[in-house]
């Protein structure tokens, strides 16, 4: 949901974009690459690339690419990071954008991270964009300018669900769930947070979820 709101954003902004999938092994890989070429061609778009980085799955560390982790209940109130999270994965993501952004002479990587209303994942803080951001001006050509937008960074999830619906964004088209591939289920971290959002923002979340 908060990458397709970004991606509705970074339309609103541009004359042209182009959206990236990223497989890392995770136990919902499929299905959310199903949303994401739902959501493309919502937006009708053409230059899309989709690759895989499943060495984090061969790393592990995460419940989210390692079967033998559990993906745990959510808890909301908690302050310590959860087994979902894949150690340094944002970092992987953005290395793979800023090489195809700077063949395609793009000069922005949006990227839908959340820091306030989030699982409190390390890689989502303002400060680890601002930090990747130099590494970018760094490792570029001279003429390459591409600058990270985080949009939705400081917002909360009902905030994300009403700037989606402020712009059109397919929010039915989306997928969050951490576990399932059909149903969503509704109580893990992901699912807790987004369902709160809705909630929230005074909407019923269009997804389907299993039968508490």
């Amino acid at each position: 949901m908060d990458s397709c709101v970004t991606a509705a954003i970074a339309a609103a902004e541009n004359d042209e974009i182009a959206l990236l999938h990223i497989s890392y092994g995770q136990r919902t890989e499929a299905r959310e690459r199903q949303a994401f070429n739902d959501v493309a061609d919502h937006f009708g778009v053409a230059k899309r690339l989709d690759v895989s980085i499943e060495y984090l799955a061969k790393i592990g560390g995460s419940s989210l690419t390692d079967d033998r982790i559990a993906v745990t209940e959510a808890d909301l109130e908690s302050k310590d990071i959860p087994t979902s999270y894949v150690p340094f994965r944002n970092a992987n993501m953005l290395a793979i954008a800023t090489s195809w952004a700077e063949v395609l002479g793009a000069t922005s990587i949006y990227i839908g991270a959340v820091a306030e209303d989030s699982s409190g994942y390390p890689d989502c803080r303002p400060e680890f964009y601002e930090a990747f951001q130099q590494t970018i001006n760094t490792g570029t050509k001279p003429d390459t300018h591409i600058e990270i937008r985080t949009p939705i960074i400081h917002l909360s999830k009902a905030e994300i669900v009403r700037k989606g619906i402020e712009l059109g964004a397919p929010l039915h088209l989306t997928w969050s769930c951490y576990r399932n591939e059909t149903l969503a289920c509704g109580r893990c971290d992901s699912c807790a947070l987004r369902l709160r959002g809705f909630e929230q923002a005074g909407l019923k979340d269009p997804i389907a979820y299993e039968a508490s």
